[in-house]
């Protein structure tokens, strides 16, 4: 994996979760989704607010952070850990460069007010590790990933 020496461009989104699934908004108010899970009976995908263009990597840390949300939420069910109402997910999505080569790297943080440090960073690590997104990127990318109480 090699180490990005200059960042071109980074996409952020905040991704919150709700009972008509997870809302993703990006950094600079150029992307409002509303997202649902395959399955589910919830509307799909909903594109309320992506103003003219969202950079592929907002639109990648919007995808991921809805999957990883909701592998927080199974992994939240299994350890029987109820989740605080403003639970989210913060992701960062940086696009650069080392020599002429072009790398991602990303941040993960995710947000649980109230909960113990220690069930937080066991909920992120747990997460991160049955969400697809992060099985695909793993050893792929660096990424960082935070669990956050306050």
């Amino acid at each position: 994996m090699s180490k990005i020496e200059k960042v071109l461009a980074t996409g952020k989104t905040h991704t919150t979760l709700s009972a008509a699934g997870t809302t993703s908004r990006g950094h600079n108010g150029n992307l409002d989704i509303v997202l649902s899970s395959p399955g589910s009976a919830k509307p799909a995908h909903e594109f309320s607010n992506a103003l003219p263009h969202p950079t592929a990597e907002q639109l990648f840390a919007g995808a991921w952070s809805a999957c990883y949300s909701a592998a927080v939420g199974l992994v939240a069910k299994e350890l029987k850990v109820t989740l605080p109402a403003d639970t989210a997910v913060d992701i960062e999505v940086d696009l650069g460069q080392t020599g002429n080569a072009y790398f991602l790297q990303a941040r993960l943080t995710l947000r649980v007010p109230g909960l113990p440090q220690e069930v937080a960073t066991q909920l992120a690590h747990e997460a991160d590790q049955i969400c697809p997104y992060s099985k695909a990127t793993r050893g792929n990318i660096e990424v960082v990933l935070n669990a956050v109480t306050e």
